[in-house]
């Protein structure tokens, strides 16, 4: 055999037959696998660094208010009984709302500036909440948050899959969305650090502890925000840092594997195609389920381990190592999941570990095995996000229908963040049995609904590979089996 990096790669035998009609599909263009990975690994360098920086921003800003309460944020503002968890609830209510129309707009107006607009814009709300003096002041810029933040993680989600096949997009997601985690590490630290900066401000509006937190992570993520836009591609025919034949490279790789043009506006068959899928219900609820879990132990943790007789900064510095594992974890599992194309088994596998972990805060006493708990948890569950999400999207076919199955699919999810806000009540402390059992119960919930998906889209592969689903190609123009998508009968589904 000759060398692989010579040899031209027969990616071109692959093209979908109307290819040729496309306004991006250039049938004659063939690669070798060498420049193949040698683009890749430029878009891995111009895509994934930044958005894992500006989800972490986004992370931060969402969770820092459970390092503020510790540091006194629900004694400045009065807080009585549940007003903290009716603070977080409004953050959701409203991100779920945005969340769909926002990826629709990100398609209209491309990822380069609107992505970096989403993070001016909840830095700027994290500024301000610095400055609020009451309840309702709270709610408010919690309730404005959630209008920004909204868009941001399955717009980053199709952004990352306008640039990457298949096999190669979970390990990316995984990657920015173990963001999460390195914002729940960095957060604790950053937190510590900032709430012991002296007092300071002009009469009548004093900045100090919880309100430094507020304020300094908020101008880090303008600042951020504000830069992005130099660094960020829209696509891959126009990213900057491509030469012509790598531009042509980049598009058309996606075009012959997705069978659809990368340009194509959200239609209403889209809509159609990512809603009526039964498989992209199942990682829905799998998201929602799994967002109970990391959302609420993003907010709770530093009250869940001060809760185990650890103060203010032991509690804040006691929730790095935990984060850090599942950061680790999450990217290891991405990779492994892309590598062996399969979604469903390592989302059950890591379920039952975050399943033991919950059985164990829920019924074990001593501080030290309840702490070890704690990282089965994050260890646990953190990967499942990107899992549920990235198997939704390698199951629909086209940039359209992954716009709209990205943008329902994480705000389905989203009302899981609602229920999270729920979970961890004051009148539940110090033990918080009621909390622990909800997040057990969905672990559970969470295997089974892997094991399902699996069966599931092994089901229907054997049934296409048997032609069962042929008959849906009758009476069909070539253009309109193409625009099939995921019901094509030459769909492989992963499982």
């Amino acid at each position: 055999m000759g060398d692989p990096e010579k040899e031209v790669a027969l990616h071109h035998e692959q093209a979908p037959k109307d290819a040729a009609s496309s306004n991006t599909s250039l049938p004659e263009l063939s690669w070798t696998d060498a420049e193949e990975t040698a683009i890749r690994r430029k878009i891995d360098w111009h895509c994934v660094p930044i958005v894992t920086v500006l989800y972490m921003l986004c992370f931060l800003d969402r969770v820092n208010i459970g390092n503020a309460r510790i540091q006194g944020l629900a004694t400045d503002l009065h807080l009585e009984g549940t007003q903290f968890n009716w603070a977080l609830s409004i953050f959701y209510i409203i991100y779920l709302l945005f969340e769909v129309p926002s990826n629709v707009l990100l398609k209209a107006i491309g990822p380069r500036f609107y992505l970096p607009l989403l993070v001016c814009g909840f830095g700027l709300v994290s500024l301000c909440t610095a400055f609020v003096t009451n309840f309702g002041g709270l709610m408010g810029a919690r309730a404005i948050l959630g209008v920004f933040e909204g868009g941001a993680m399955p717009g980053m989600a199709f952004f990352l899959s306008t640039f990457y096949k298949r096999e190669e997009l979970l390990f990316r997601i995984g990657i920015y969305v173990s963001a999460a985690s390195i914002a729940g590490a960095f957060g604790g630290l950053l937190a510590t650090g900032l709430s012991r900066i002296p007092e300071w401000g002009v009469a009548g509006h004093t900045i100090h502890t919880w309100k430094n937190i507020f304020f300094f992570e908020g101008i880090i993520t303008i600042f951020v925000g504000l830069a992005a836009p130099i660094w960020m591609p829209t696509d891959p025919k126009t990213a900057w840092f491509l030469d012509e034949r790598e531009k042509r490279i980049a598009a058309e790789r996606l075009v012959r594997e997705h069978r659809a043009d990368p340009a194509e506006k959200v239609q209403w068959r889209h809509v159609k195609l990512a809603v009526m899928n039964v498989h992209n219900y199942t990682c829905a609820i799998g998201f929602f389920l799994i967002n109970i879990t990391v959302q609420g132990l993003s907010v709770f943790l530093p009250t869940i381990l001060k809760d185990l007789g650890w103060q203010n900064t032991k509690a804040q510095l006691y929730s790095v190592p935990p984060y850090v594992c599942a950061c680790l974890v999450a990217v290891a599992v991405a990779y492994g999941s892309d590598k062996s194309r399969q979604r469903g088994i390592w989302l059950a596998a890591f379920s039952v570990l975050a399943l033991i972990g919950f059985a164990i805060l829920r019924w074990v006493s001593q501080p030290n095995v309840r702490y070890m708990a704690v990282f089965f948890v994050t260890v646990g569950a953190f990967p499942g996000g990107p899992g549920f999400l990235s198997w939704a999207i390698n199951n629909s076919a086209g940039p359209a229908v992954r716009a709209v199955t990205s943008g329902y699919v994480v705000t389905l999810g989203t009302i899981g963040g609602i229920v999270a806000t729920w979970t961890y009540v004051p009148s539940d402390a110090p033990k918080y049995h009621t909390g622990h059992t909800i997040n057990l119960g969905g672990q559970i919930g969470v295997v089974c609904l892997s094991i399902f998906g699996i069966l599931y889209c092994a089901w229907e592969n054997r049934a296409r590979a048997a032609g069962k689903r042929d008959h849906r190609l009758e009476g069909l123009t070539e253009e309109e089996q193409e625009q099939l998508g995921n019901r094509h009968p030459r769909f492989h589904l992963w499982t």
